[in-house]
């Protein structure tokens, strides 16, 4: 009894009060030692705690000052042709308001249809510039749109690596979230797409998506509603963003598939899957482009979260059954709902041969990898799959270091690090398909770096200094130094102790199943401990352990630590040149400004492009209409503020092949597309005079097989010559010679000496000299050539004798 426990402990204190005062003292002084213990860790956590940030902002400072070079060698300018069309949405954005640019009708692009822009683009990009841009002016700061939206990506890139620390942190520790934030802040593979000036999607979309990804995590580990309702938020920026999002609304799911096969299945995944996908669908059909496609069965792609989310329903129902009824009625109801999931899936293929229920779209077949027939898509060098200089361009020496960090996330296997594993091989996957998901892959390789880095580091910063006559070690007291409040108890640094394994009976069993079954336990209780130590890394204990087991490592020798710490230095610097180099010369040039360095060394800048633009739209009509191929749509409308048939938006590809239908038909044929859509000037790109390559000499190939494929009497074979090569020289067909495309670039030309030692008409990109030199229009004239030749623009002739054409096409 409580009392009787205490009159014999007064008793005992009373019979001796020397030893009961030297049992206080010695509690007083245990508490003392203690709290003077706590206080200098409390010390050191926040010291370090610092020290941390610190860091993190250089690097965010390093994210941004590396995205300058193209606004130091050139100016604050807009890059590439899709940035022009989100630059020109968010002035109007900014000028009009929000309701008016939902409800905008753009009859400047795609004439004589029209767009009507809110329910065609992902708002996020210009929503975060326009919320900028007034922040700005509210603080008084009187900034300028376009230079908003120059600066939006480096901004953007900062916040990315900082987001990448916390979606690291949350995986592993803030050490390696360190080494992934300072890897993310200047790797070529996401530079490519957030340098100043880069105005597009994938600017806001990946800071989006890593945000999304840190936040599911979270919401797994905590498995509350206000982290699964939090995540879902961040997957409505990235729907507004970026239509990317495909891409994470079904690795989300096939997580949560993930955990629940290998016996991860948690109340805490429940309500995180659950909150996620019912707040973040709802949120996500507020986009109009998005509208109800994530519960439409004619968007397979969207059918695997609501597969998933019915699945976990449906398992967590089971599992509640399962605890109320028999052994024999839950065998009967297992046996029942496994024969109705057959059923299910049986008329779910039967309704997707017979064509009711559109199994794969296009364009989710392209993305799983089978070839694409559609040459519109084909001719997108960002759709080609990607080679392996590829990887090692755009992440160096990170590739190296990707397979060290998966070797840990495998060896201490987590619900947090089962999805960063699923989120690698995914991704992996898809960028080899299309070079342009390298940008997907590139923040997971900086996480997976970063892991193997640091914990790499560790271990050989661990030096037994014994050999050399010291007794210490370099080894901290705690390896989980640095590691955050929230992960604690997510990392347990020993191995845990086994439990006793219960010795095979010796009694006599009775025959049949029962003697059968305890026979079979035997047997995998006898089974071997390197067995039981992989299932137990998989599956999570019946306690619910899901901790980062560690195990202490012995340390190394004081020169094998120096030579791995020299050996990674030496790689990070590598790196680092190799980063700078690449992001100063490969990916800071605006393609609408060019710029070659000559023999004596200096440079020699071609405007072409916006002298053009600037002609089109100060010597022509405000409402003349203008073909070109339909790359140069968005810069012709947003620069040049006339009226485009065909843009970057390729939304119709019928309405695309007939301005190929036109460029690859003799003028007295395309004469008539050109009257049917009410042209008033065509303009072409052309590169023969200084030797640019991407001009529509090279593209020209294209607009004949995308024409090809609705107009048959347009065939490839006809602009090969007898050899089957692809030229413009003597040997070339008369119908390559006659064509609009050809006649338009190499007019004049002829007449032209362009090479020292070279007969006129010599063409630079193509190097040979043009078959064709005597080109004369009937129904087009020459308007504009700009000064290296570059861009020509032609007029229609208002001539009264072509009214008699009628459109015939």
């Amino acid at each position: 009894q409580p009392w009787t426990l205490f009159s014999i402990t007064q008793a005992a204190s009373m019979a001796d009060p020397a030893a009961d005062s030297k049992g206080s003292e010695a509690v007083v002084a245990s508490k003392k030692h203690a709290s003077a213990k706590t206080k200098a860790t409390s010390k050191v956590d926040a010291a370090l705690s610092v020290f941390q940030g610190i860091i993190l902002l250089l690097i965010c400072i390093l994210a941004f000052s590396t995205r300058l070079f193209s606004v130091l060698r050139y100016e604050s300018v807009i890059h590439e042709f899709d940035p022009y069309f989100n630059f020109r949405s968010t002035k109007y954005l900014v000028s009009e308001g929000f309701y008016d640019f939902h409800n905008w009708f753009d009859d400047r692009s795609w004439w004589p249809l029209g767009r009507y822009i809110g329910g065609t683009v992902y708002p996020g990009l210009m929503f975060t510039a326009a919320i900028g841009y007034h922040l700005l002016h509210a603080f008084r700061f009187t900034v300028e749109i376009r230079n908003v939206c120059v600066m939006l990506a480096p901004f953007m890139s900062m916040m990315t690596a900082i987001a990448t620390f916390f979606l690291t942190t949350e995986l592993w520790d803030s050490s390696a979230g360190l080494y992934a934030a300072a890897f993310i802040s200047i790797v070529p593979g996401y530079i490519s797409r957030s340098v100043a000036g880069s105005y597009d999607n994938e600017a806001c979309a990946i800071f989006a998506m890593i945000l999304t990804f840190a936040v599911w995590v979270r919401a797994v580990k905590r498995g509350t509603i206000f982290w699964g309702a939090a995540a879902a938020f961040a997957y409505f920026y990235m729907v507004l963003s970026w239509g990317g999002y495909i891409f994470l609304i079904n690795l989300i799911p096939l997580h949560a598939l993930a955990l629940i096969i290998c016996g991860r299945y948690s109340h805490k995944l429940y309500v995180a899957y659950c909150t996620f996908y019912i707040l973040g669908t709802i949120l996500s059909m507020h986009v109009q482009f998005v509208s109800f496609q994530p519960v439409s069965p004619k968007s397979p792609e969207h059918m695997g979260a609501a597969a998933v989310f019915g699945l976990l329903q449906i398992y967590t129902y089971f599992n509640w059954t399962k605890s109320m009824v028999s052994e024999r009625e839950f065998k009967y109801i297992l046996r029942m709902a496994i024969l109705g999931a057959v059923g299910l899936i049986i008329m779910i293929v039967l309704a997707a041969i017979s064509g009711r229920v559109p199994f794969l779209t296009a364009r989710f077949k392209a993305l799983l990898g089978s070839t694409s027939n559609i040459a519109i898509v084909k001719s997108v060098s960002e759709h080609q799959p990607s080679s392996w200089t590829t990887f090692f361009f755009d992440m160096q020496c990170l590739v190296s270091l990707v397979p060290v960090g998966l070797y840990y996330c495998f060896m201490h296997l987590t619900d947090a690090n089962i999805f960063i594993i699923l989120y690698t091989v995914t991704a992996m996957y898809f960028s080899s398909i299309m070079v342009r998901l390298v940008l997907v892959l590139a923040p997971v390789v900086c996480v997976m770096a970063g892991i193997g880095a640091s914990e790499t580091m560790k271990n050989y910063s661990n030096v037994s200094w014994k050999s050399l006559g010291f007794e210490f070690s370099t080894a901290s007291a705690d390896e989980s130094e640095g590691m955050n409040v929230d992960q604690e108890e997510d990392v347990q640094l020993t191995e845990p102790e086994e439990k006793p394994q219960p010795k095979p009976s010796t009694t006599r069993k009775r025959k049949g199943k029962k003697n059968k079954r305890e026979m079979e336990d035997v047997k995998k209780k006898a089974a071997p401990k390197k067995t039981r130590d992989i299932l137990a890394k998989i599956k999570k204990s019946a306690s619910g352990n899901n901790k980062i087991v560690r195990s202490r490592k012995k340390p190394v020798t004081p020169l094998t630590g120096v030579m791995v710490t020299v050996a990674f230095l030496t790689l990070f610097y590598f790196y680092t040149i190799h980063c700078t180099w690449v992001t100063s010369i490969a990916y800071s040039s605006p393609s609408i400004v060019l710029a070659a360095v000559n023999h004596d060394g200096s440079k020699t800048v071609f405007d072409d492009f916006r002298e053009a633009y600037q002609w089109l739209k100060f010597n022509t009509h405000p409402d003349a209409r203008v073909m070109s191929w339909w790359d140069y749509g968005y810069q012709i409308t947003a620069m040049g503020n006339r009226t485009v048939i065909v843009d970057n938006n390729t939304r119709n590809n019928t309405h695309i092949a007939r301005v190929g239908y036109a460029m690859a038909s003799p003028e007295e044929r395309s004469i008539k597309v050109i009257r049917e859509l009410d042209v008033d000037y065509l303009l072409v790109v052309f590169g023969g005079k200084i030797g640019y390559s991407s001009d529509d000499i090279n593209k020209f190939l294209w607009m004949v097989r995308i024409s090809g494929g609705i107009f048959p009497e347009v065939v490839e074979a006809e602009y090969y010559n007898a050899q089957g090569m692809y030229t413009v020289d003597s040997s070339a067909t008369s119908t390559m010679h006659n064509s609009l495309m050809y006649s338009m670039c190499y007019y004049r030309f002829g007449e032209l000496m362009t090479q020292y030692g070279r007969a006129s008409g010599f063409d630079r990109t193509r190097n040979t000299e043009i078959g064709k030199k005597d080109i004369s229009f009937k129904y087009l004239e020459e308007a504009f050539t700009s000064e290296h030749w570059m861009v020509r623009i032609y007029r229609v002739k208002k001539d009264p004798i072509l009214e008699e054409y009628i459109p015939a096409v």
